[in-house]
């Protein structure tokens, strides 16, 4: 049987492994436009911020091992056409520009997405960069080393990270987000508004509420950037910009939503029985709300991978949905979130409220201790949580992954407040803090005021 998978960044590499262990006669094809693969992006910032060194540090796999256990690697491949009916593969070698025609048993869809360039008058400017390929990191490095001044036009994850990194690295960071708080995807505006404040303390100038109208050079080369109230220049800016599914080979194929994502089961199938697709192509099943969602991380795009190499001859494994539980560490502090913001949870309908805790994460008799940040979302008419942020110096990121759990389970607040949970004065008090997160929120209920 004959394997192709179209992409291989994450989905496609994960879905390569499974076919490999659990179908080794398989014959796999892999068609990739680059010539790396496994990118991941979080590297630009590492890596501008002297973190890693080479760019080269944030690749987790070659195709050089893949091609050793027998995989037929197509790098620098464009795929030009798919004929779902004959299914075939027409792709062209950018190296050679010549054509190939190949056929497939079996087709994992694994391309992945696209930046949503804004439509910004003058964003094509060769000052205006963007930072989502290793192609594309080793220009914004280079691009540094003679620019000063620089604009970060997105505050999500990776406007605020790409901050991070180039202060780090001796820059001055101007950030402007479109929107009245940073990550607002992820954060409700009280963690929001502290993680502006720590950048700001940090030399970052923040520009909220300022979307960026136009791009334009001046007359002494460097780039000018109007928002609705102001006018700046700069040496340079960076374009942190969501993304949109790149499906378009199988436009008409298979079944796809209105916003360009592959239709899929729970074992990553299509419409078209013997076509899979994994990755930022497709949605997944969000669970606090139980309905499918764009929401592109790595995370889900190597379980859907994985999922798709292991169903791609017997459909035997589920998907179980996800809690988009994410993480960055900001100037030493951890940001962990999971679920839904308080926002979200109130646009979807339910009956949300919060609750905040603060305190320190092991006892004040401890050498050193340091204050924990939450804020637990959860449904007032079932108690049941819905999403939990935090932030800290401490490493809190596990936590996140333990509120995931209670989420994907269906949790209340009350079940949470009394969860077993390890006690040693070494890592927590006798009540976690998790635990006491969740009863500050039963606390709320009973209307019982709190001293913590």
């Amino acid at each position: 049987m004959k394997v192709a998978i179209i992409g291989c960044t994450h989905a496609g590499i994960a879905a390569m492994k499974q076919i490999l262990k659990y179908y080794p006669g398989t014959e796999i094809t892999v068609y990739e436009r680059h010539a790396d693969i496994s990118y991941m992006s979080c590297g630009t910032y590492l890596h501008l911020g002297g973190t890693i060194k080479d760019l080269d540090q944030a690749l987790y796999a070659n195709p050089t091992e893949f091609s050793e256990q027998g995989v037929h690697m197509r790098m620098r491949y464009d795929v030009i056409k798919v004929d779902a009916d004959k299914h075939t593969i027409m792709a062209q070698d950018l190296q050679t520009k010549e054509m190939h025609t190949d056929h497939y048993d079996k087709l994992i869809m694994a391309t992945g997405s696209i930046t949503a360039i804004p439509a910004i008058p003058g964003v094509e400017n060769p000052k205006v960069m963007l930072c989502k390929t290793c192609e594309q990191a080793q220009q914004l490095y280079e691009a540094a080393k003679t620019a000063h001044h620089i604009a970060i036009v997105g505050g999500g994850y990776s406007g605020v990270e790409l901050a991070e990194g180039y202060v780090k690295s001796g820059h001055t960071v101007t950030l402007f987000q479109r929107g009245p708080h940073l990550v607002n995807e992820y954060l409700d505006p009280q963690l929001s508004q502290r993680i502006e404040d720590l950048l700001t303390t940090k030399g970052i100038t923040i520009k909220t509420n300022a979307q960026v109208t136009a791009f334009s050079d001046t007359a002494d080369n460097r780039l000018r950037v109007d928002t609705a109230d102001t006018t700046e220049t700069f040496d340079m800016a960076v374009i942190c910009p969501g993304v949109v599914p790149q499906s378009e080979l199988l436009a008409g194929q298979v079944n796809r939503t209105e916003r360009g994502t592959i239709v899929t089961d729970r074992y990553m199938g299509t419409s078209n029985a013997d076509i899979f697709a994994a990755g930022d192509v497709t949605e997944v099943k969000f669970n606090p709300t139980k309905d499918r969602a764009y929401i592109p991380l790595v995370s889900h795009a190597i379980r859907q991978g994985a999922l798709a190499g292991i169903n791609i001859f017997d459909k035997r494994l589920g998907s179980i949905g996800t809690q988009a539980t994410t993480g960055m560490l900001i100037f030493d502090q951890t940001v962990a979130c999971t679920g839904m913001t308080l926002a979200a949870a109130k646009a979807a309908n339910f009956e949300a409220k919060t609750a905040f805790y603060e305190g320190n994460y092991r006892p004040d008799f401890m050498p050193t201790t340091t204050k924990v940040s939450i804020e637990l979302v959860y449904d007032q008419q079932t108690r049941k949580v819905l999403g939990g942020q935090l932030m800290s110096a401490h490493e809190v990121s596990q936590s996140a992954n333990t509120l995931s759990v209670v989420i994907q389970n269906g949790n209340t607040i009350d079940e949470l407040a009394f969860m077993d949970m390890l006690f040693s004065p070494n890592f927590d008090e006798p009540f976690n803090y998790l635990n006491l997160a969740a009863q500050v929120a039963v606390d709320q209920e009973h209307g019982y005021r709190r001293n913590n």
